[in-house]
């Protein structure tokens, strides 16, 4: 008896501090954006963060792209030849990447690149007391470190995913000419007759949300660190494990809105 009443308890205390959590990334959310709309933006750090999120990430990015796209050519491309539809490869690389892969992919490397140190950065500040400093000299912490943050990494998610999205369609058509033997002409062609406008923007919507994701996450686990450099540690790999299952399950459901009843209508 006494056993189920502590599983009880703990279970009950677990749903409370995840609504305590959930609350706190929310009020910092808006606490954020009404920042925004004050005009409490720092220009010159807003810029050095936008170099270290976009920038900096750059590399890293192309590679996962690229070496993605040579997945996803190399799968189809062995399937598809067997049926004679070569001439759909391009365009199923290019779609693929343009609505999933490149926006996820680029999101989870920023999420595990620029998330963890976002946490171990201001988590530092905050057991160091730097944070208290900056309240006591009357700045606020979310317009000094939050909002440089979120607007460089919504800014700079969008532009490493059109990176990213090139970078997969050329890797898939190395795969294709190269190690498939399917002419330049078809795979190019495939891709300009398959791939819509649409395919491209709602994949770069995506990407905005992602970086909201990112930052406020990064930014509030780094915000309540405590217990020294062990909390920076259990920080850091909690801002990077909770990004990384946001982001997946609002890209299910931004997936679900707009590409899940409507998909087969536009095409």
């Amino acid at each position: 008896m006494a056993q189920a009443s502590h599983r009880t308890r703990s279970s009950w205390q677990s749903v409370l501090q995840f609504l305590e959590w959930t609350g706190e990334l929310g009020l910092l959310f808006m606490r954020t954006l009404g920042a925004l709309f004050r005009g409490r933006v720092l220009p010159g750090e807003t810029l050095r963060q936008m170099g270290r999120i976009g920038v900096d990430s750059l590399p890293i990015t192309l590679i996962v792209a690229a070496f993605t796209g040579m997945v996803l050519s190399l799968h189809t491309a062995n399937q598809l030849k067997k049926l004679g539809a070569e001439g759909l490869i391009g365009g199923l690389v290019a779609i693929s990447s343009a609505r999933e892969a490149a926006p996820v992919l680029t999101a989870i490397v920023v999420a595990a690149r620029v998330g963890s140190a976002i946490a171990a950065e201001i988590g530092t500040m905050s057991v160091t007391e730097q944070v208290d400093a900056l309240r006591a000299l009357g700045v606020s912490p979310v317009n000094y470190l939050v909002v440089p943050r979120f607007i460089a990494s919504v800014l700079m998610l969008p532009m490493l995913t059109m990176f990213a999205t090139v970078a997969s369609v050329l890797g898939g058509l190395v795969v294709s000419v190269f190690g498939a033997g399917i002419g330049l002409s078809i795979y190019t062609n495939s891709v300009r007759d398959l791939m819509e406008p649409r395919d491209l923007y709602m994949g770069l919507l995506k990407t905005f949300i992602f970086g909201a994701i990112i930052a406020i996450v990064g930014c509030n686990q780094g915000l309540r660190t405590s217990g020294g450099a062990a909390g920076v540690g259990r920080s850091t790999t909690a801002s990077v494990v909770t990004a990384i299952v946001l982001i997946y399950v609002a890209d299910y459901f931004l997936a679900e809105w707009m590409f899940g009843t409507s998909a087969v209508q536009y095409r």
